[in-house]
């Protein structure tokens, strides 16, 4: 089985900085894409970020200048530095892995659970 947790949410004020982390763990021969997906009561899930194994990265309108991806494969872990963090962040943050169990396999999208991120003054 493959679980993949986020840490790092939290209940903060307008211009302060979240540092958000996502492990995955379990039977796992191969980790290609991850990425950083958020959503708000009520709105569709929306993509944030995503790097692939070889660090390539890919901010959407939504992070750019902002928010930061990165990962270390090493660790099997992904992260989002969000800085000046405004009140339209609010959301649950979830990350996806694409990760093949066995190399017969091909990769299936993993999702965590999710962690909320409030801004409020």
């Amino acid at each position: 089985q493959v679980q993949l947790v986020e840490h790092g949410g939290d209940s903060v004020q307008p211009g302060a900085s979240l540092y958000l982390s996502c492990q995955a763990s379990g039977q796992i021969f191969d980790i290609g894409t991850m990425a950083w997906y958020r959503q708000a009561p009520g709105t569709q899930r929306e993509l944030v970020a995503t790097v692939t194994r070889e660090h390539n990265v890919r901010h959407t309108e939504i992070a750019k200048g902002r928010f930061t991806i990165s990962r270390d494969n090493g660790k099997n872990t992904v992260y989002l530095r969000m800085d000046n963090l405004k009140p339209e962040d609010t959301a649950v943050y979830l990350c996806k892995a694409e990760i093949r169990t066995t190399q017969f396999d091909n990769a299936v999208d993993y999702w965590g659970k999710g962690t909320q991120v409030t801004v409020s003054s």
